[in-house]
């Protein structure tokens, strides 16, 4: 199928970002003494902060706040985004369609966030729309991300490919009826 519009998640995807949201998340659960295993972390990609606290919180018997948490999380991680390199395979997949095919952000990251690591990397007017998980009542592994998306690009989702990392992603972007490119995939391929 050509795809009609491209929908890209950005942590792991178009970012090589998760390197430096695991070295935040270290700081905080010695800070707010929650256990979170490297494994996990990764496990949870696509997931908002406050979501993710809530969970670990639940899970350990532990009375956190979540909205506290995530917004000393993205405070933590602001400072990091002069590190954030591109993932070359992907963002070269973006720029070649650029101007061809309209595109997308769907990211479970803050919109504050997404769009300052776009900018950084220099990429962001490559993209029709950018859509978080503050756009969205439900956040992967539903749908609702991915389909935001494309209806934003004015493209039936079923005419769609989406590029993610992890297999939450991965889930909902099948559930909205869309072609799923696992970019892990991509980066296992010889260059």
């Amino acid at each position: 199928m050509m795809p009609q519009g491209l929908i890209f998640d950005c942590d792991g995807t178009l970012a090589d970002t998760m390197p430096l949201h695991w070295r935040v998340w270290q700081t905080l659960a010695r800070k707010h003494g929650f256990d979170l295993p490297e494994q996990r972390f990764y496990a949870f990609g696509g997931v908002p902060t406050r979501d993710i606290v809530k969970i670990l919180g639940a899970e350990q018997g532990l009375t956190l706040d979540p909205l506290a948490i995530a917004r000393e999380k993205e405070a933590g991680y602001l400072p990091l985004i002069p590190e954030v390199e591109p993932i070359r395979v992907v963002v070269d997949i973006a720029r070649a369609h650029a101007g061809r095919v309209p595109m997308a952000v769907a990211s479970g990251g803050s919109r504050r966030v997404i769009e300052q690591v776009l900018t950084h990397l220099g990429i962001r007017q490559l993209f029709a729309a950018v859509v978080t998980h503050e756009d969205v009542a439900r956040q992967k592994p539903a749908p609702d991300i991915f389909l935001e998306a494309a209806r934003r690009l004015q493209v039936p989702p079923h005419r769609c490919r989406a590029y993610e990392d992890t297999d939450l992603g991965l889930e909902a972007i099948r559930a909205a009826g869309m072609e799923a490119v696992d970019v892990r995939e991509l980066l296992r391929q010889p260059v």
